[in-house]
């Protein structure tokens, strides 16, 4: 709890830098130059900078990731936001939804001008450890902006990489910057090559507890690691349905060549993250002292700064996430409706999946006995699944645990105490999410437990390696054995043996869908894969939730479409802003768009 008070302290500092800090003079008094001369002052720049890293947990208004993916409907997205548009097609290069572009480059500047200037602190300087101290935030300043960089190269594709030798202040208009775009691997090179050289002046871990949320070598080392998966994947990797992509010069902006070489220093960079010895998998056990799996999946994002978290940050969104997840009765909005396919996705509690041989999977009836996880009475199709689907979804008949007044039953048929008829406020699929909601908050007496949003955790790079080794070393044991790890994790046995490199492909990708659900992992996961056409197109299912009088009643117990989604190929990218197009004439849009 100390370590936490101190990151919230801190990386609250850091959020209430606002970006207009940064577009006037600080304080309306002091210059820019006075305030590179002031410990201060510089140090607010620097925060300023961090308050770049986006609030990600924000899925219904602010970002895309979850309700544009299959995991999720957004109940407010069918009034008219943004990502109900985007799902049926519904947009074009002047929409101007989720519009990062500007944002992101207005952090890359202002890290940059920050790197540029800080080394001329006398204030600073002046101290035993001034050198050492700029240095330090030369790199963190370095590190957010690769950071940053990254963030725009996997929504984007290829993007502009800026001279970071001009001095340019982040207020001074770029319309005169005629900037083609780097080619993705170039992209990839410079990014990479910015974090290793912000790794050799940063800490490995934070030096003290109040440092918690700062920038490390560790997040380096995910951001690099994360970065080079997705290199490596089949979207970025010999694609040649984008060989027409190409600067107004020809250059070609996506690799033609399959690189099977990428696939191992994808594989390298999560090993080097697992070889640290610093993290391990967040294991918890019950007020028996027996391990539970069910408590160790749902608190890996609940407890603070535990052996798993890599990189994490205090974010106010996760309120509003804790209230949107959240049934009505429970003070909630109702807002995260999980889809059917994301449902169907969790194991069974044997490790298999529904439609394997020997699941034991049933799809309709009701069961008629209790169960780990289960009452009696409860639709068969959710009856003996892996905790994890416990910890990540509420269904019909289950029970809620955010309530002043004692535990309730969810009841999502039409006319139930959180369906269709009772108000605007309802999931149009009959599910809605419970993973990363506390326990211990009550969205009806808005009372939150604050903690930090996690970014990057290690199962991610168990999975990571796990992958990127199937690719160019298929009988690697060392696949399955990361794998059966996150499984041991969650409670389901060991992967079947023999398993030829097709199946293990798929083995992976269907545990980082139900591993990583709901962490901003699964929408660029798909697209990396180029398999979105199939995942995010066409009709997607939920329950009946315009049926249904009772828990019992079977009319409610239908798949039922609440919306057909479209997916064109030109949807693997988002477009790059009409109007920075207009502004630069060597911009090329993505195709398609």
């Amino acid at each position: 709890m100390k370590k936490f008070i101190y990151s919230l302290l801190l990386i609250t500092w850091f959020s209430s830098c606002s970006e207009d800090f940064l577009n006037q003079v600080p304080d309306d008094r002091l210059s820019i130059d006075q305030v590179f001369q002031r410990r201060t002052e510089t140090e607010r720049y620097l925060y300023g900078a961090y308050s770049y890293v986006r609030d990600e947990a924000n899925q219904w208004g602010d970002n895309p990731w979850t309700g544009m993916s299959d995991e999720a409907d957004m109940t407010w997205a069918r009034s008219g936001y943004n990502t109900y548009f985007a799902n049926i097609g519904s947009w074009d290069a002047t929409s101007n939804f989720y519009n990062f572009w500007t944002h992101y480059y207005q952090g890359i500047r202002t890290a940059t001008y920050f790197m540029q200037r800080v080394g001329e602190n006398a204030e600073i300087l002046r101290l035993p450890e001034g050198k050492q101290l700029i240095t330090q935030y030369t790199a963190e300043a370095r590190a957010l902006r690769a950071y940053y960089y990254f963030c725009l190269l996997r929504q984007y594709g290829p993007i502009v990489i800026l001279n970071s030798d001009e001095v340019i202040p982040p207020d001074q208009p770029l319309d005169d910057l005629q900037i083609a775009r780097s080619s993705f691997d170039e992209c990839v090179t410079f990014i990479v090559s910015e974090l290793d050289k912000a790794a050799n002046d940063l800490p490995e871990w934070y030096g003290q507890d109040r440092e918690y949320g700062r920038i490390t070598k560790t997040f380096t080392s995910a951001v690099k690691a994360r970065l080079l998966l997705y290199a490596a994947s089949p979207l970025y990797n010999g694609n040649t349905e984008l060989a027409g992509m190409k600067n107004i010069d020809g250059k070609q902006l996506i690799s033609q060549q399959y690189d099977a070489t990428k696939w191992k220093q994808a594989a390298d960079a999560s090993r080097a993250i697992i070889d640290l010895n610093r993290f391990t998998l967040f294991k918890q056990n019950n007020e028996s002292g027996v391990f539970d799996p069910y408590l160790s999946c749902q608190n890996v994002l609940l407890t603070p700064w535990n052996s798993e978290i890599i990189f994490a940050r205090v974010d106010n969104g996760l309120q509003d996430w804790e209230r949107h997840a959240a049934p009505r009765f429970g003070g909630g909005w109702s807002g995260i409706g999980v889809t059917q396919n994301m449902v169907d996705a969790y194991h069974m509690a044997n490790g298999k999946n529904i439609k394997e041989a020997g699941s034991g999977y049933i799809e309709d009836g009701f069961s008629t006995a209790d169960d780990k996880y289960t009452k009696a009475g409860t639709y068969n199709m959710w009856t003996k699944r892996e905790p994890r689907f416990y910890v990540s979804v509420v269904y019909n008949g289950s029970q809620w645990m955010n309530t002043s007044d004692g535990i309730k039953v969810v009841e999502m048929f039409n006319t139930g105490n959180t369906g269709k008829a009772g108000s605007y406020d309802h999931s149009a699929t009959g599910y809605l999410v419970r993973k990363n909601v506390d326990p211990n908050s009550n969205p009806r007496i808005n009372r939150y437990s604050r903690r930090p949003l996690v970014m990057f955790r290690l199962a991610e790079f168990y999975l990571n390696y796990a992958e990127a080794l199937n690719e160019i070393e298929p009988t690697n044991p060392d696949i399955a054995k990361y794998v059966n790890l996150i499984r041991e994790r969650a409670g389901i046995p060991k992967l079947a043996t023999g398993l030829t490199q097709a199946q293990m492909r798929e083995e992976i990708r269907n545990e980082r869908q139900v591993e990583l659900a709901f962490e901003n992992q699964r929408y660029f996961d798909t697209r990396r894969w180029k398999i979105a056409e199939q995942t995010d197109a066409g009709p997607f299912y939920g329950m009946n939730v315009d049926g249904g009088k009772s828990v019992n009643d079977p009319e409610f117990y239908q798949r039922k479409v609440f919306e057909t989604r479209v997916f064109k190929k030109a949807y693997y990218f988002f477009p790059l802003p009409q109007s920075e197009i207009d502004r630069n004439k060597n911009l090329i849009q993505n195709p398609g768009w």
